[in-house]
């Protein structure tokens, strides 16, 4: 190993040490404070619930850990949205675990609570997994009430999904643990099987207190919309459990029961692990993210015996298509590559950025992986498209049209791991959130933006100091100094892979060596739907 290994790898463990903190940091939901306040009442914290669910030593990954990092400070803050995610086994079977965390703010929903129970039933709807509620919420955070409620993506989306996935036979299963108001009520009731637990649950749309001022009536929130009103006079819910673990338990069998699932019929082997060691991984990707490596090094240790078979090796060099297995799932990577690479014609390309001729491959190739029902996987280390007189002549724009398109009318499952930049239109044509991915996640060297902090800042100084002048300041050489440092510390915060994370413009932040268990958890589940329609690019202009 050379100092230059080594000195990455001290870079990127300690950005891991970094996610590890914040992970630990988040898992606390409300503080400990709060927990132990949980546990008086008899309750389970929310992953406590999901831990004791799912399978005993089976995998799992968690959506949106980060979700709501850093932002509502002047309300405390939102730890994980308020709200724990995960995709795991359940009684042996796939689904999908929503738990509100009643450790925030009592399970309120802040505005990003409800953007990532929409992704957990997008999760859900896109590979018809069975999606369990854990309930606990005292329903809207009010003084936000104008951004969760009224519009389309917002709480009222929830119930409208919830009819949705029943008509497509997705099944739905709710445990009332806690609170349950308001337009909230609608979520267990809405879902196909609903469970209560006895005096910690309740379900109603007006607590006692609005019921008084409402209509003047006078009585407790047991009596109005407990576990034994709803299990044995309204009718409302289908079992009444004892505590959290009798409810859990019902859960699970209750899941045992489900028949198996139509399968698309993605082809896998056995599974094998990379010949080449993944911890390198840590010493190769470089300290400094406009330092080049070989993405192919990468590759063979993200994939079965560390093979794979490259399409188009000697063309497009840009850009990596390459067929290969990931846990025994068959895939087909595109990888952008971080090398200056030469041409046939003896022209220097430099890595990291789309030509048109890796636009033109990555199209074919994408073209082909739908043909044959092959999963794609994007891993992304991206600036964007070739600029300049030469590939405006040649056509980048069309080129680049081209591959976007192909991206966008993929019927196969598609998955994106976000491992250096990614940056501009080259996000969009690397399968960037937008384009639908399954499931999309960042390593913690990953960067998003329109550019990079250093370019960015550049830009927008010419921009101030002019503005600056025009009103009669003089910039001074320090003042400018100042000023770019201010812009780009400002930039960078906004590229980081937690704020992409906490706005769940990812699915999440995590440890490249957990890269295998995102991509073959996401193609199993994408198993579960078949492809519905045939791949077709439309009209372009070619």
């Amino acid at each position: 190993m050379d100092i230059k290994f080594n000195k990455n790898e001290d870079h990127n463990k300690l950005l891991l040490s970094e996610l590890k903190k914040r992970l630990a940091k988040v898992k606390l939901g409300g503080g400990q404070k709060s927990i132990d306040k949980h546990h008086r009442k008899g309750k389970m914290t929310a992953r406590e619930r999901i831990d004791y669910l799912l399978d005993t030593k089976s995998k799992s990954i968690e959506i949106g850990a980060f979700a709501g990092d850093e932002m509502y400070k002047d309300y405390g803050g939102c730890p994980s949205g308020g709200v724990v995610v995960k995709m795991g086994y359940v009684s042996g079977k796939q689904c999908v675990v929503v738990a509100n965390d009643a450790t925030v703010k009592a399970g309120a929903w802040f505005p990003i609570t409800g953007k990532k129970n929409l992704r957990a039933q997008e999760i859900a709807i896109e590979n018809r997994l069975p999606i369990i509620y854990l309930v606990d919420s005292a329903g809207v955070f009010l003084p936000m009430q104008d951004e969760i409620f009224p519009d389309k993506e917002h709480f009222g989306r929830i119930f409208r999904n919830n009819a949705v996935m029943s008509s497509m036979g997705i099944t739905q299963i709710a445990a009332v643990m806690g609170s349950c108001v308001a337009g909230g009520a609608y979520l267990p009731i809405m879902s196909d099987e609903a469970l209560i637990v006895d005096k910690t649950g309740s379900i109603f749309l007006a607590g006692s207190y609005l019921v008084k001022a409402a209509i003047g009536e006078t009585i407790d929130n047991e009596t109005l919309g407990g576990a034994t009103t709803h299990s044995e006079i309204s009718g409302v819910t289908d079992y009444k459990a004892k505590d959290d673990k009798d409810a859990l338990d019902k859960i699970k069998s209750i899941v045992d029961k489900i028949g198996d699932f139509d399968k698309a019929g993605y082809n896998k082997s056995d599974s094998k692990k990379p010949k080449e060691n993944p911890q390198d991984i840590y010493g190769i990707l470089p300290k400094s993210r406009a330092d080049q490596y070989d993405m192919k090094e990468i590759i063979k240790r993200l994939v079965d015996n560390s093979e794979f078979e490259e399409y188009k090796e000697g063309y497009g060099k840009t850009i990596i298509t390459a067929y290969a297995r990931i846990e025994g799932w068959a895939v087909g990577i595109v990888a952008n590559q971080r090398q200056l690479v030469k041409t046939k014609k003896g022209e220097m390309q430099f890595g990291g950025v789309i030509y048109n001729d890796s636009a033109d491959k990555a199209t074919r190739f994408i073209a082909n992986c739908n043909q044959k029902k092959i999963p794609l996987v994007f891993l992304q280390d991206v600036t964007g498209f070739m600029v300049g007189s030469k590939s405006e002549h040649s056509g980048i724009i069309k080129d680049g049209a081209k591959m976007v398109n192909a991206v966008s009318n993929s019927v196969v499952p598609k998955f994106t791991i976000v491992i250096g930049n990614s940056y501009g239109a080259g996000n969009y044509a690397m399968c960037g959130k937008a384009y639908d991915p399954r499931l999309i996640a960042a390593w913690p060297s990953a960067e998003l933006a329109v550019m990079s902090g250093n370019s960015a800042a550049k830009v927008l100084l010419q921009i101030e100091t002019a503005s600056l002048k025009k009103k009669g300041e003089k910039i001074t050489k320090e003042k400018e100094e100042e000023l770019f440092n201010e812009i780009k510390s400002r930039y960078d915060n906004q590229v980081s892979p937690y704020y992409a994370a906490a706005r769940i413009w990812t699915d999440g932040v995590i440890d490249p060596l957990d890269t295998r268990t995102w991509i073959s958890m996401g193609i199993e589940a994408a198993n579960h739907a078949p492809i519905e329609k045939p791949f077709n690019m439309g009209v372009l202009q070619v």
